[in-house]
């Protein structure tokens, strides 16, 4: 089939596993897990979400950090185990309604497309704070960094960068690994380079707040109650964030049933090693209190690098600001994977307009899908920088919502839809039923939790509409326009919820067998 007609062949219904056009055998583990860690961002959560999670928690960081780390690793599992039997991008998407439903599905592939949509902007945002930032400390000329301040400055660089991340990504997976690379090893790089600085100098006597690591860091028990548990674990989740942004990439991997899988497992293992050495290297230099350089100090909370790169590294802070603008241009532009792959597959399927299923000729990557996902971000930061930067901020907060309602989902379409198979191996049982089951009880758990605290004005900026949270009205409203373009799509495009083009399916028989022989294999990582 030539690149034209794949691109025009929008009219046949398609089942799981058709070829949606996107070039096969680009991406290998090394590659999927740069990727990964990419959309994770490293570098831009941790300036941004370690210092909350610090004043949430004090010293107990390593012991939350485990605690968020769990679910996403047992949700790991899950989606492990549904990509190996069912490789294809849509992931949250496609298994859900293969397991549940056309409707259920639809919702945890809008899940997945709001939270990136939000996060884009976010991504983006903060990329320009750091240029303008690093401009101002190039030049030394503060004035340049205050540009950033400016929205009438700051929203069309802010557009202009979202374009040149799409750009790259509409250019295909070649040109996406080759910015991904140097742009990864770059941030991670000056993270191991942070915390083994701060390590050394608070052990060394020339440290801010000089505090020994102990054991009891890492034990949740010390935690005062279970509210505070729910609240940095809530951080922590979202801290993790962006890993299954490898399994959008099936179709396009070396191998469509491991690759992506594997990726998936070393990309949370790998943050989580990371994560705790920076949050020890913090703590132990900076301590938890609330005054000047202490970790727990409010005004050091919206960047703690910002704060503590220039006490710590000295002149070598630079590459600080040069780190956490790499990170977040890198993973704007490699979350926008996400989201494109998943509009990808939806029109592909039929459960949105046919059109979001174009690919390129040249590249073979989602053409209209790519386009759209960097619109819809653009347009998101503008309305809500422009409303005020609470706006902003409340919808970052509600993101914690889309993550656990999605993740809740997935995790358990993996036991429901393997539910004729759970017993036949100890494999099985583990990697089918107990950990994806676990770890998506778990988050639709949190996301209940979330929900209802977020009821509460003081919940996020403090902010309220008609006595509700600001976060919760978003976070619901965000769904809210999810089932209203469902229930538009239905009308217009009835195919998919009548199960034409995707249908609801289980494990059969002759998977079981096939169960067993992988079994035999031993845990595929």
């Amino acid at each position: 089939m030539s690149a034209r007609t794949r691109e025009n062949a929008t009219d046949a219904p398609a089942q799981s596993g058709g070829d949606k056009g996107l070039a096969a055998g680009q991406v290998g583990v090394l590659g999927a897990v740069v990727i990964g860690v990419s959309c994770i961002a490293p570098t831009y959560t941790l300036t941004s979400g370690l210092g909350p999670t610090i004043a949430e928690v004090g010293t107990h960081v390593p012991a939350i950090l485990l605690l968020g780390f769990l679910p996403m690793l047992l949700v790991a599992f899950g989606y492990r185990e549904l990509n190996q039997r069912i490789p294809d991008s849509g992931t949250s998407f496609t298994w859900a309604t293969k397991a549940f439903s056309p409707w259920l599905g639809w919702m945890g592939g809008w899940g997945l497309i709001a939270a990136t949509i939000i996060v884009l902007s976010n991504l983006a945002a903060v990329a320009v704070d750091f240029f303008y930032i690093l401009l101002g400390q190039l030049f030394h000329n503060p004035g340049l960094a205050d540009l950033r301040l400016n929205m009438w400055v700051n929203i069309p660089t802010t557009c202009a960068l979202l374009a040149i991340a799409a750009w790259i990504s509409w250019r295909g997976m070649e040109s996406t690994k080759a910015v991904q690379y140097v742009l990864v090893v770059l941030q991670l790089s000056v993270l191991l380079g942070f915390a083994i600085t701060a390590l050394w100098r608070a052990y060394n006597g020339s440290a801010f707040d000089a505090t020994p690591i102990n054991l009891s860091w890492f034990n949740p028990a010390d935690l005062p109650d279970v509210g505070t548990v729910a609240a940095g674990v809530s951080l922590s989740i979202f801290m993790f964030w962006g890993w299954d942004a490898t399994l959008t990439l099936t179709e396009e991997t070396k191998d469509p049933h491991h690759t992506a899988g594997r990726a998936s497992t070393i990309v949370v293992l790998l943050i989580i090693a990371v994560y705790v050495l920076v949050a020890l290297g913090v703590i132990a230099w900076a301590g938890v209190g609330e005054d000047g350089l202490g970790a727990g100090n409010p005004a050091n909370q919206e960047s703690l690098f910002a704060a503590l790169a220039g006490p710590i590294m000295g002149p070598a802070a630079m590459l600080m600001s040069i780190a956490v603008m790499a990170s977040s241009f890198a993973s704007l532009q490699s979350t926008m994977i996400s989201p494109s792959r998943t509009l990808l597959a939806m029109g592909h399927y039929r459960a949105l307009p046919p059109v979001f299923a174009q690919i390129s000729p040249r590249f073979r990557t989602p053409s209209v899908a790519t386009g759209a996902s960097a619109l819809a971000a653009a347009g998101f930061y503008a309305v809500t920088r422009l409303i005020s930067e609470n706006a902003l901020w409340d919808t970052i907060t509600a993101l914690g919502l889309m993550i656990c309602f999605y993740y809740g989902i997935t995790a358990c379409a993996c036991v429901w839809y393997f539910r004729r198979e759970l017993f036949c191996s100890w494999r099985t049982v583990l990697f089918r039923l107990i950990c994806p089951g676990l770890g998506g009880i778990t988050l639709l758990v949190m996301f209940a939790i979330t929900a209802h605290d977020s009821l509460d004005p003081s919940y996020g900026s403090g902010s309220s509409v008609f006595g509700i949270g600001a976060v919760f009205v978003l976070g619901m409203s965000v769904l809210g326009v999810g089932v209203l373009l469902m229930l538009w799509t239905r009308l217009r495009h009835p195919d998919f919820f009548l199960g034409k083009t995707l249908s609801r399916c289980e494990s059969s028989t002759d998977t079981t067998h096939r169960a067993v022989e992988e079994s035999a294999s031993g845990t595929d990582f």
